[in-house]
């Protein structure tokens, strides 16, 4: 009987009782940083097909595309008009973790202060050139007077390449801001617009990789890269000093969250729990990872107490590493 009462109590707390038990569970959205087309789209609407059927009730699961200030803008709306029951999560650009240290005062938002329901995969992200362009190594870029390279804002990953390539390895990047998305960035790639991109190498078209219509230039993280059957140089390996490497190391940290999805902290903690269990449920689906094998999206999942960590982590980085990364990242 206590435990037919703790069953209903739980049932009614995530909308799945009310006047009858049968009531259909209650939507959950996933508000998506970005414009549609792009790799956190794909990711989110890969994770909506499957995600429902481990919550309980099997709900709805709808994405929500929501661009704005590098997916600054669905971050904040968790906290300023979004439900706070658990009904929504929100994907968004982990570059904004480095951007919330640096500029704290510009993006007023502390990414210690969500709830962290996992991750779908880290990025493996890779600055590449459009091979047309005849670009085929850092040297070939290093030569040219300037390198174009969209990204949707500052503060966001492509951005922090950019400024990485332009800062320590000696390219003359000039950034194209105001992309809503890395399906615009491809557009401008193809019409010669940009010269190039960085992100993950998953988000490429698969003709792009497929016909070579682009040729991986520096990676960010170290090998190897699904997908990716060329040797690129890492990151890493391309500074002399010490103090670079150290640069390097917090700036691509937030890789490791690279499809997360949070939601407001002042969920019921009950809730959050449900939110994990169901998330992690999802990744080890046999019928998500065949899905993300079909339409070559990486999954190397980070569950939701790891992705906290990560980023609490990330926050403790010395006062100094941080002024130094500021001055690069804003140069």
């Amino acid at each position: 009987m206590r435990a037919h009462i703790a069953a209903l109590s739980l049932a009614c707390a995530f909308g799945l009782a009310g006047p009858a038990l049968a009531q259909e569970a209650k939507p959950v959205n996933i508000v998506v940083g970005f414009s549609p087309g792009g790799g956190y789209d794909a990711y989110a609407r890969l994770l909506s097909r499957h995600y429902g059927r481990h919550l309980p009730g099997a709900p709805k699961v709808i994405v929500q595309n929501m661009p704005g200030a590098s997916s600054l803008k669905a971050v904040t709306w968790l906290n300023s008009g979004a439900p706070t029951d658990g009904s929504v999560i929100t994907a968004f650009n982990p570059g904004l973790l480095t951007d919330s240290i640096l500029s704290a005062e510009k993006t007023r938002v502390v990414f210690t202060d969500f709830a962290w329901v996992g991750s779908i995969s880290r990025d493996y992200r890779v600055c590449y050139a459009w091979a047309a362009s005849g670009v085929q190594n850092i040297d070939d870029w290093r030569k040219r007077d300037a390198v174009n390279m969209g990204s949707p804002a500052a503060g966001s990953s492509s951005y922090i390449n950019g400024a990485i390539l332009k800062s320590l390895l000696g390219v003359k990047v000039r950034h194209v801001l105001g992309y809503p998305g890395s399906a615009e960035e491809r557009l401008a790639i193809e019409r010669g617009e940009l010269d190039g991109g960085c992100g993950a190498w998953s988000s490429n078209p698969p003709e792009w990789v497929r016909q070579r219509k682009i040729n991986p230039i520096v990676s960010f993280t170290a090998p190897p890269i699904p997908n990716l059957d060329r040797p690129v140089a890492f990151v890493r390996d391309l500074v002399k000093t010490d103090e670079e490497r150290a640069l390097i190391d917090v700036l691509i940290a937030p890789d490791a969250v690279g499809r997360p999805y949070i939601a407001a902290k002042t969920i019921p903690a009950e809730r959050l729990a449900v939110l994990r269990k169901a998330f992690d449920a999802t990744m080890a689906d046999a019928e998500f990872n065949a899905e993300a094998v079909k339409l070559d999206l990486t999954v190397s999942p980070m569950t939701g107490q790891e992705s906290e960590a990560q980023v609490a982590a990330l926050y403790k980085a010395s006062p100094q590493t941080l002024q130094a990364i500021a001055a690069m990242v804003r140069n």
